[in-house]
């Protein structure tokens, strides 16, 4: 699945709803500002969680994790996208973390 790069995702984070999939130890160091947490093992049973009618920026680690949420995510009916490089690039780029 294509991704955004993060240019894009923090462009639209404020019209999107984030989604961080990560494990909770990987979320101790820093997630974005705003961004809804739940790790990819439980994303099948908290989907109400999320608003349908907005679009969703699925971000993990490096990219893997979130590509098969958000084929999950657009499978339920949602409009999801995946954040190529994930927090990995996102950190690096020196964007804000919380």
């Amino acid at each position: 699945m294509p991704g955004i790069d993060i240019h894009q995702a923090e462009a639209r984070r404020t019209s999107a709803q984030v989604l961080d999939v990560r494990e909770n130890f990987e979320t101790a160091g820093g997630m974005i500002p705003g961004a809804v947490h739940i790790p990819l093992g439980e994303l099948g049973a908290r989907l109400a969680e999320l608003d349908r009618t907005r679009p969703v920026i699925v971000v993990c680690r490096s990219g893997n994790r979130s590509a098969r949420a958000a084929d999950a995510l657009n499978g339920a009916g949602f409009t999801a996208e995946t954040m190529a490089g994930g927090m990995t690039a996102w950190q690096q780029a020196g964007r804000p973390t919380r």
